[in-house]
């Protein structure tokens, strides 16, 4: 994805079996999608309660919070129970989602990439941050981009 593009049109089931459109907020609330490699690892973890840590400014700044990866809902239950998480993880196992937005893969194609898309109220992407390893770098960034700094 570039700067400018519209959210892509997919819906996913999140860790209750609900099904989330992408683009159920467009005109309503600004947008973070995080996509993560696996539910309970180390990384993984971190980056999700740091999200979990700056919930409410995003909430304050008019965006949701989103996670996706390929683990099923079930590994999305435990784990947003597990670490308290306010917001929907929405299950990829076909990978549908990585390839809409372009999520590349890390560590020589051998795990799945780590990657962050902030979308304004209309649902164009105005920023994007890659990282495997800087977890928290993650939540920085997309608050920067959501507030306009």
């Amino acid at each position: 994805m570039k700067t400018g593009d519209l959210i892509p049109d997919l819906s996913l089931s999140n860790e209750q079996g609900e099904l989330i459109s992408l683009r159920k907020f467009i005109g309503l609330k600004s947008m973070v999608v995080y996509f993560y490699p696996k539910d309970d690892t180390t990384g993984c973890t971190r980056e999700a309660c740091a999200f979990r840590d700056h919930y409410e400014d995003f909430t304050e700044a008019g965006a949701e919070v989103i996670g996706i990866s390929a683990d099923d809902e079930k590994s999305h239950q435990h784990f947003a129970a597990k670490n308290k998480l306010p917001f929907n993880l929405l299950s990829d196992p076909d990978k549908k989602a990585q390839q809409a937005f372009g999520v590349k893969r890390g560590l020589l194609g051998l795990v799945s990439g780590r990657e962050t898309f902030v979308f304004n109220r209309e649902g164009k992407l105005i920023h994007q941050f890659s990282s495997l390893i800087r977890f928290e770098q993650h939540v920085k960034e997309a608050l920067k981009a959501i507030k306009g700094e």
